[in-house]
């Protein structure tokens, strides 16, 4: 017993420590609230195929362009963006809390600009500015804010074009890389100048910025790595943006038009006030029927809500409707996980064991049926999520997701959480609760 009660005042110490870190994170505003776009409007996007209108459009192509759309406008900060193919020749983009319309065509539209360009004998610093033979005689694009004098204009050996594939990866001390192979075009035109070029430097540009200005080392064609201080998601980002340098179906902007919450503030107020006097019902039946353990486990899911809060904000989940709707359905689960304990705590109370014991046994028996029925739902949140990632239900995805957030958090509230406060409190009086079993609801 001296081991239980020792384990409960370090798991209480924990618990103290994540329950510190989660109001720090909940009270920082470096770690805003991201509303979806039926809580805070966005802008809506209708692209068309840029075909003649009697040449069908393959819809494998517009499914693969959808998808390319889909990763580029997540890298704009988007939460949740809403990315679905429409008809035979249309995809619709919704974009929540977009600031700048202008910023999200421009990417939803264009692609990044890899070159590969000669530079001589000498190297240059990554995030220099420079002008390509692409060019065509104009500025660079970042030219005006980083150089004062024009800068000297180098030859481009290859483009984006020429890669076939490029992944993100890490070598054996950490290292952050980008690994590309090439066409067999421009496998063939990256060995004619790697071979009469040993020694020199073909550098990296990307929108006309170097990110990396490797020396030619050995010839090379087929494949080679793009080096730099990359973080792992800048990497896979940029592998991203080189395969897909190119849409498989020319796209034209057909309309836009900025889109309005589709529930008012109104709604938005009346669905919390709903939201907030369920669980303060449920709140008061737990205390009602189960009494001091049913006060503990209102604690505890007190503690459980917070957590998740914090998680939200700390990993940029979108708020939106459905996503509410996870959160409380994973409030519930996290209720009947404390049921099924309390519930296995009088059967073992009626039984004639000891106070110590019957909480023991109670916790226990329960596991299996709590892990069970949270796996079971987890495997479902997959299945959400896979549907919602596979045909643009952006908000499928934000239900998935807040609900296997909430079925995790319930699992560690309801099984630690609880078990703590009721081993420490309810433990520890156990000779004086004896006598008052009306205060265990049994």
């Amino acid at each position: 017993m001296e081991t239980n009660q020792r384990r409960d005042w370090i798991w209480l110490a924990v618990i103290a420590v994540i329950v510190a870190a989660a109001v720090w994170v909940a009270l920082n505003p470096d770690y805003p609230i991201q509303p979806g776009l039926d809580l805070q409007g966005g802008l809506q996007v209708l692209l068309e195929a840029d075909v003649p209108a009697e040449e069908p459009v393959d819809r494998n192509d517009l499914t693969a362009a959808r998808q390319i759309i889909s990763q580029r406008v997540n890298g704009l900060g988007v939460a949740e963006p809403l990315v679905q193919v429409e008809g035979e020749r249309r995809i619709l983009v919704e974009l929540p809390g977009i600031g700048d319309a202008e910023q999200a065509i421009d990417v939803i539209r264009e692609t990044a600009l890899l070159e590969f360009v000669d530079t001589g004998a000498s190297p240059l610093p990554e995030g220099t500015c420079v002008r390509t033979s692409l060019n065509e005689g104009r500025p660079s694009p970042c030219e005006e804010e980083d150089v004062e004098q024009p800068a000297p204009e180098f030859e481009t050996v290859l483009t984006g074009a020429d890669l076939s594939n490029a992944s993100a990866q890490t070598d054996q001390f950490g290292r952050t890389f980008v690994s590309f192979e090439m066409t067999p075009e421009g496998g063939e035109t990256l060995g004619a100048h790697t071979t009469q070029n040993v020694g020199r430097f073909l550098t990296i540009v990307l929108d006309k910025r170097v990110i990396s200005s490797p020396r030619i080392e050995a010839a090379i064609s087929d494949q080679g790595t793009i080096t730099g201080n990359f973080t792992l998601e800048e990497a896979q980002n940029l592998a991203l943006q080189l395969r897909f340098d190119r849409l498989p179906v020319p796209l034209r902007i057909e309309s836009t038009r900025e889109i309005g919450a589709t529930l008012g503030q109104l709604s938005i107020e009346s669905s919390i006030r709903a939201g907030a006097i369920g669980v303060g019902i449920v709140l008061l039946f737990m205390l009602i029927y189960y009494r001091l353990p049913g006060f503990l486990a209102d604690f505890a899911l007190l503690i459980y809500a917070l957590f998740n809060f914090a998680v939200f904000k700390w990993l940029g989940v979108t708020i939106t409707l459905p996503a509410i709707t996870g959160f409380l359905l994973s409030t519930g689960m996290a209720v009947d996980a404390n049921i099924l304990v309390f519930e296995r705590m009088k059967e073992e109370l009626r039984r004639g064991s000891g106070l110590r014991n019957a909480i023991v046994a109670g916790f226990d028996r329960a596991w299996t049926s709590i892990r069970d029925s949270n796996i079971a739902t987890l495997v479902i949140c997959a299945v959400l999520w896979g549907f919602g990632r596979n045909f643009g239900a952006s908000t499928v995805q934000g239900f998935a997701i807040t609900l296997a957030i909430g079925v995790l958090i319930s699992m560690f509230t309801a099984v630690i959480v609880t078990r703590t406060f009721v081993g420490l409190v309810i433990g520890r009086a156990a000779e004086w609760l004896s006598s008052r079993r009306w205060l265990l609801g049994a």
